[in-house]
């Protein structure tokens, strides 16, 4: 009978106990503890309402609080309970509540904060920064592939909060991907050794041993891998410490991959250069700019020459990695602002905003005298490969479609066609060539 009264009384409590919150929290919160019911928050009165529904206004009793923390522990029924409340346990509970509450409210700000930013290194930085907020950890490394059909791993280590080189060194994250799409879930460094085994995979971690492995997974596959270092006072981990890094590292493997399907959205898969649609969207927006203000703006146009004959004898992945190197010395001779794409197929296209014709001539025959220089290292030697170019150049008093300023930029390109390839050539009005050679 007494156990069955100390547990009405519980249930009676409890039911009370839910008519309050614990702090003032800015954002809206739930707190429950009976199933059966929800605490809904508007401001800072708190009301309960039955699962499911929306209370339509808040009590007088409540809105006249000002600190509902107070209310509970001065209510007299709270007071005349308090021992058998403490023989409970319930005061304890509730503060494991409130601190649970911070944990995630301070989960979700880190997150949002995050999201924020436009680069991964910036994201990445303020993920570390925010988690040594809480805990100091001796290193933290991020792996991931920029691209999904490349073997291609960019790395980023961090030693306390700071940016640092790691010195880590791996070649292929393909046998952590066969074993982490069997087994989505982070690891520590001895689990993953017994659940792996000896290979060239783990070896790799041998001298840094992460204390915790996380996999950047998504819905199309394998990202790359976060390895979580020891904390830099040698104690080990709480489990709520490493709940919170579990939980805070899902929100960064999130943001990192948001990010590279964006970038992907925008580049061309297999020069990582920007592809038709973004470049296009660029050059609108920059005649916009151009119409506006008293510049002008330019575009080159660059066909790479006897592409068709040289795949039919080398072959498409010899002519792939052609198309790859040509890309990488655009790239390299250009500007930050300048926006280079693969248009299509072999042909290239640069913008060069604020820049008239005599400056982007000297950009196309840069361009131009590299490639003609380009080494490609293949099994067989490879033979010289050279370009055409052609340039157009608009300003506030071109009044002509981002089409028609293409257009005009690839006839001055067949125009070099014309003149024997490997040249560059300006558009002028008048200028008419053959454009099927």
């Amino acid at each position: 009978m007494a156990k069955n009264y100390e547990r009405s009384v519980f249930y009676d409590i409890m039911s009370d106990i839910d008519k309050y919150t614990f702090d003032n929290l800015e954002s809206p919160k739930v707190v429950s503890i009976v199933p059966s019911m929800i605490v809904s928050s508007s401001g800072t009165s708190s009301v309960i309402a039955p699962a499911g529904e929306v209370p339509s206004c808040v009590p007088s009793s409540l809105e006249a609080s000002l600190n509902p923390a107070e209310d509970f522990v001065s209510d007299p029924r709270i007071q005349e309970q308090y021992g058998l409340l403490q023989a409970l346990g319930v005061f304890q509970y509730l503060d494991r509540l409130k601190r649970e509450l911070d944990t995630y409210k301070s989960l979700f700000a880190g997150a949002l904060t995050i999201f924020h930013h436009t680069s991964i290194d910036a994201m990445l930085d303020t993920a570390v920064s925010q988690l040594s907020t809480r805990t100091l950890l001796s290193f933290v490394v991020f792996l991931w592939k920029p691209f999904q059909n490349k073997n291609e791993i960019r790395i980023r280590g961090y030693e306390g909060h700071k940016p640092a080189n790691i010195g880590l060194s791996i070649e292929s994250l393909t046998l952590f991907e066969v074993f982490f799409q069997q087994h989505p879930e982070p690891l520590t460094y001895r689990d993953l050794l017994k659940q792996m085994g000896d290979n060239t995979a783990t070896h790799a971690l041998e001298e840094m041993e992460p204390e915790l492995i996380i996999p950047i997974l998504g819905p199309h596959g394998f990202y790359g891998l976060i390895l979580v270092g020891p904390k830099l006072q040698g104690e080990r981990f709480h489990p709520e410490e490493l709940t919170f890094i579990r939980y805070f590292m899902f929100f960064v493997s999130l943001a990192v991959q948001n990010h590279l399907h964006y970038v992907h959205s925008l580049q061309d898969v297999k020069t990582s250069l920007y592809n038709y649609g973004f470049f296009m969207t660029r050059l609108e927006e920059e005649i916009s700019r151009v119409r506006r203000n008293e510049y002008a703006s330019s575009i080159i146009v660059i066909d790479v020459d006897f592409f068709k004959s040289f795949n039919d004898t080398y072959g498409h992945i010899a002519g792939d990695r052609v198309l790859e190197h040509i890309a990488f010395l655009i790239k390299g001779g250009i500007r930050l602002e300048d926006v280079p794409s693969r248009f299509g197929g072999e042909e290239f296209t640069v913008l060069l905003p604020d820049t008239n014709t005599e400056s982007a001539w000297h950009v196309a025959e840069r361009l131009r005298l590299a490639i003609a220089q380009l080494t490609v290292p293949w099994e067989i030697p490879l033979p010289t490969i050279t370009i055409s170019l052609g340039i157009f150049t608009f300003d506030n008093q071109t009044d002509i479609m981002a089409t028609e300023i293409v257009n005009r930029a690839d006839k001055a390109m067949y125009a070099s066609k014309r003149r024997g390839r490997n040249c560059t050539t300006i558009w002028e009005p008048g200028l008419e060539v053959n454009m099927y050679l």
